[in-house]
């Protein structure tokens, strides 16, 4: 059992930083330093992909094209859609209220109908920064970002701040990074840093990956429960052994 923030960084190759993960159920913030997780430094926000996906498709179904089409789309669909069609955008007011600003795009629905995504593309991944969108009261994933940076201790906050990791499914929009990138430096503008974020193309799996690199090492090996072991004294043992 391990904190996926801290598996994030290891697929960066990194022990220190913060991990910024948009996932499917929830998104979390978590600070770490020397492979330690900073327990007051983690934050939980309750938007990611399965709540932007129902957000999708009320935007879409309160535009008038194809409502028949639209009400028929599974949410294997949706998710596709979603993830082929959906940017974040860098200027939000700007592009909502420019009309040519942004551009349409096309789906293919799996029984050949076609749909057409105009604001919808940039609306809905924008409660990740602005979860009131969804009538959630908590601050965006930067803002999040931001809190959890501020209780990293003064000596180790530089290090961090060179060290910000973006994981999960959700932060896969084409956009993401440079909207991250561009509100935590708003954030901290005049404290004299300048915030840059990683984001591996293979992001999307990256507690995944992290994992498997940390149970590799010789390190990681007096934390495993063995089969044997198992065996033995049966699953309530995992609670010995942790």
């Amino acid at each position: 059992v391990a904190n996926t923030g801290f598996l994030s960084l290891c697929a960066h190759g990194r022990v220190t930083g913060l991990a910024v993960e948009a996932g499917a159920a929830t998104s979390h913030v978590t600070s770490v330093c020397g492979g330690r997780t900073l327990r007051r430094g983690s934050r939980c926000l309750g938007v990611a992909g399965e709540q932007l996906s129902r957000h999708l498709h009320r935007l879409l179904l309160e535009s008038p094209r194809e409502p028949s089409v639209l009400q028929a789309l599974t949410k294997k669909a949706l998710t596709r859609l979603k993830e082929q069609c959906c940017y974040v955008s860098l200027d939000y007011e700007r592009d909502l209220w420019e009309s040519g600003s942004h551009h349409p795009a096309r789906f293919q629905t799996p029984d050949g109908h076609w749909i057409t995504l105009g604001k919808e593309r940039f609306c809905c991944p924008e409660p990740l920064f602005r979860p009131e969108l969804l009538h959630h009261s908590c601050p965006g994933l930067h803002q999040l970002a931001g809190q959890s940076l501020q209780t990293v201790p003064g000596h180790a906050r530089r290090h961090v701040l060179g060290n910000i990791v973006l994981s999960g499914g959700s932060s896969m929009f084409p956009g993401f990074p440079e909207r991250m990138c561009l509100e935590l430096n708003l954030l901290f503008q005049g404290a004299g840093v300048h915030v840059e974020v990683l984001a591996n193309p293979k992001r999307g799996t990256a507690a995944w990956a992290g994992g498997s690199m940390a149970a590799s090492l010789t390190s990681f090996q007096h934390t495993w429960m063995t089969k044997g072991e198992y065996q033995e004294h049966g699953a309530e043992y995992v609670h010995t052994k942790f």
